[in-house]
């Protein structure tokens, strides 16, 4: 395994999947926590003229088909198609369409989205419908007011959600169209469609920050054991990290300060979304992420900020592009998750603490007509402390977090930072005694574990054809904590 961008089992959520610690609630249109495993599932509420127009939710084979649908009162629904986005340039907005489609996990082009040499910037556009012949006879593959869906492709990365402004014509690689961002309710329409689907951990491109992050993962027929053989639960990802860390200034060198700790998820997607129609707003969407969390870590040593504020250490970045199939349409979810050890402390106390959390997470964003888009975001994590003692008079909290976001189609819809923390802290006297006589001390200390998260809902998920949000709107910051242990010395 290569040390920087190895391809590895979907940390994906993991990316959100920290996002979630937080516990604040919203009563409505959460996604179903009861389905099991990516199976799929269907929503319960039908349309008011009777017909079922629910839609499964389900992980997206490796090769995807290409979703179109036709301009908002033509009649034409969203269907799956041959075609396949085989260039796109995220400069210009043009995009060549062909019918040679391609596997989604190994197509997504550069991630600088640099301009394909396959788009023809100097072609003049074209009136033309997909009616209408190119110069060598053959219709266009597209209509102005097309709707397309596409999983990443090259140019495409995060994948592809537009509209076909112009046919501008004919190239060696295909049809050549100019395109405009598209909403999700131009192609699902009057649909429902609710589900979650498991996360692939093989899906995850991580970056190792630092040299000693080890990372494991489990997944049917595919598993890849870590540190020390370490078992990983199928469909799990596990980053391990060691660490040294600041020490107080003039602190012997038996006070070295260090961290270890790891991080455990099995990720899910949660994805809903209640139709109105192509030209109107869904009645409810969601977009968010939960799953199972396992973390433990530990702290020794006299740790110091010398900057005088929390000293912020990333080890790790992972990102995914799972894409779910929503009916015919494939829905590109993109997750992103920076993993840091966090510092804070007087360079005084010296601790040696450890806990461990379990537990369950959801975060996300609802959206409702009457409230709009609302957080959402629980938690079930219980601690369990392992070792803790202090000596001295000082204090010291070291967080094991992560920075993470989703979004759809490259457009981030909800941020969060999540830090799950150890907290130490001692108070006591020190008497000197006379020559010949050691120094005595006597106080109390206290360990507490706990979490903070803070987070964004970004107007992006606009997405989903909802109105835009004129401004972010804060997750709301979430403060536990608990204590771990306590003594005297």
């Amino acid at each position: 395994m290569r040390h920087r961008r190895a391809l590895l089992p979907a940390f994906a959520v993991t990316s959100l999947f920290l996002a979630a610690a937080c516990s604040s609630t919203t009563p409505h249109a959460e996604p179903s926590s009861t389905a099991g495993h990516g199976r799929q599932i269907e929503v319960v509420d039908g349309p008011a003229d009777g017909t079922d127009h629910s839609l499964t939710v389900a992980a997206a084979p490796a090769t995807t088909a290409t979703a179109t649908a036709g301009p908002a009162g033509s009649g034409q629904h969203a269907r799956r198609t041959g075609l396949a986005i085989s260039a796109y340039d995220s400069h210009t907005r043009r995009a060549v369409l062909s019918d040679k489609p391609a596997r989604h996990g190994s197509s997504s082009g550069s991630p600088t989205d640099s301009p394909s040499p396959s788009l023809s910037a100097s072609a003049s556009p074209s009136r033309s419908h997909s009616a209408s012949p190119s110069p060598s006879g053959a219709p266009h593959q597209a209509a102005v007011g097309d709707v397309i869906a596409s999983a990443p492709a090259p140019g495409a990365p995060h994948g592809l959600l537009a509209k076909v402004t112009k046919v501008i014509g004919e190239t060696h690689g295909g049809t050549e169209v100019q395109t405009e961002p598209a909403a999700l309710n131009a192609l699902l329409g009057d649909d429902t469609a609710k589900g979650d689907v498991p996360v692939d951990p093989s899906s995850f491109a991580v970056d190792k920050l630092l040299p000693d992050v080890k990372v494991s993962w489990a997944k049917t027929g595919d598993v890849h054991v870590g540190p020390k053989g370490a078992t990983v639960p199928l469909g799990s990802l596990r980053l391990d990290v060691s660490a040294g860390i600041p020490t107080a200034q003039g602190a012997p060198a038996s006070a070295g300060a260090s961290v270890k700790g790891f991080v455990q998820v099995a990720p899910k997607v949660d994805f809903a979304y209640g139709g109105s129609g192509t030209d109107a707003p869904p009645g409810s969407a969601y977009l968010g992420v939960s799953g199972d969390w396992t973390s433990g870590w530990a702290v020794k040593g006299r740790a110091a900020a010398t900057t005088g504020t929390a000293l912020r250490i990333p080890f790790a970045k992972l990102h995914a592009d799972p894409v779910l199939q929503v009916g015919p349409v494939p829905v590109v979810v993109n997750l992103d998750l920076t993993c840091y050890v966090q510092i804070s402390a007087d360079g005084r106390v010296t601790v040696d603490v450890q806990q461990s959390l379990k537990g369950a997470f959801k975060a996300g964003g609802t959206f409702g007509p009457a409230k709009g888009w609302t957080p959402v975001s629980s938690s079930t994590m219980k601690s369990t402390p392992v070792h803790a003692s202090v000596s001295t008079d000082g204090s010291l909290k070291t967080a094991l977090g992560a920075e993470a976001s989703v979004g759809l189609y490259g457009a981030v819809g909800v941020s969060a930072d999540l830090a799950p923390y150890l907290r130490g802290e001692a108070a006591g006297t020190v008497t000197t005694g006379s020559a010949g006589t050691p120094a005595k001390s006597k106080g109390a200390w206290s360990v507490y574990g706990g979490v903070d998260l803070s987070g964004t809902l970004r107007l992006q998920l606009s997405v989903f054809g909802t109105p835009i949000i004129q401004r972010s709107i804060p997750l709301g910051a979430l403060h536990r904590e608990w204590k771990l242990a306590a003594g005297t010395f």
